[in-house]
């Protein structure tokens, strides 16, 4: 066991339970076994892999078990940063970051924006990103962090702007240029799950349309990322898929239709803006170092990031 024996990696779960490591990184990809990352590197907390091998009847019932500390508390408590989103540059972000402040340890929770909020909310995460679209006000971000985090005073801050669009095929077969052409009859799509960012702006825009989801062919079909719809259109499943411009740059088979630029911005608590981990944070997001990295993967605008974009 390493990582100061707060977490095991893949091998080491593998070793315990004698399967292979290719097995444990199904049973993490199907959500069987919890796991988080630190870095670029997954982790299984020793609480977890307890209750994955425990039976559900083995602990005897007069004896009521002692609460397991969480990877998530155990990061909170020591001053770190839990942070939710699925983009790359939030990696990169983390890795900076730790790079910068070797005391200040960072964790990766990949989910969408809508449940990066939530988590913010409940007090599992502390920096939540997001690109959640309101079609009222064509505003990003602060309707949905004023509506979801009741009572609790927010900082906004610009991470990238990134272009959001069709993955077609080569040549854009079906003629896809705006969101009316999902409508078109025998169009066949590849969504993203409920909750996140480019699954609330697709409906979003057609509650504002008035138009039937379920009359989209594929609407049900479902796909975790963004990498994930663009195979899928390259791959020949879907006809179309909505997702952002880097994903496109990482699929071959794909081309890309842009349809919106959108706000990709960090949540916090206001009350953590003067704590040293968040500083920290501010200081990475404006470095040079940083914004270099980011510019070099190319796909993102960079003109207003670490700057404050709203108080909620």
């Amino acid at each position: 066991m390493s990582d100061n024996t707060l977490s095991y990696s893949p091998e080491e779960v593998s070793k315990i339970l004698k399967i292979s490591k290719g097995t444990v990184y199904d049973l993490i990809k199907r959500g069987e076994l919890p796991s988080y990352r630190i870095g670029k590197k997954l982790r299984v907390t020793p609480a977890d892999l307890e209750a994955y091998t425990r039976p559900s009847s083995a602990a005897p019932k007069h004896q009521p078990e002692a609460p397991a500390i969480s990877m998530e508390k155990l990061i909170l408590d020591n001053h770190g940063l839990i942070i939710c989103g699925q983009d790359i540059v939030l990696d990169v972000l983390s890795r900076h970051i730790e790079k910068r402040n070797p005391s200040i340890r960072s964790l990766r929770s990949y989910v969408g924006s809508l449940d990066g909020l939530l988590s913010l909310y409940r007090g599992t995460a502390n920096l939540a990103a997001a690109h959640l679209w309101d079609a009222e006000t064509d505003e990003f971000n602060t309707p949905y962090v004023r509506r979801l985090l009741p009572g609790h005073r927010c900082v906004i801050v610009n991470l990238v702007f990134r272009n959001q669009g069709f993955y077609v095929a080569p040549g854009n077969p079906k003629n896809m240029r705006s969101w009316e052409s999902l409508l078109e009859p025998g169009i066949v799509m590849a969504n993203r799950e409920k909750g996140s960012g480019t699954r609330i702006m697709l409906d979003e825009w057609l509650r504002s349309m008035n138009a039937d989801a379920h009359s989209i062919q594929g609407y049900r079909h479902e796909e975790m990322s963004h990498i994930a719809v663009a195979s899928a259109v390259a791959r020949g499943i879907a006809d179309v898929g909505i997702g952002t411009e880097k994903a496109a740059q990482q699929v071959s088979g794909v081309d890309f239709i842009p349809l919106k630029k959108e706000r990709y911005d960090l949540v916090f608590y206001k009350e953590d803006m003067d704590k040293p981990h968040f500083q920290a944070l501010l200081a990475t997001l404006r470095s040079p170092e940083f914004q270099h990295e980011v510019s070099g993967l190319g796909g993102y605008d960079l003109s207003s990031c670490g700057e404050i974009v709203g108080e909620v």
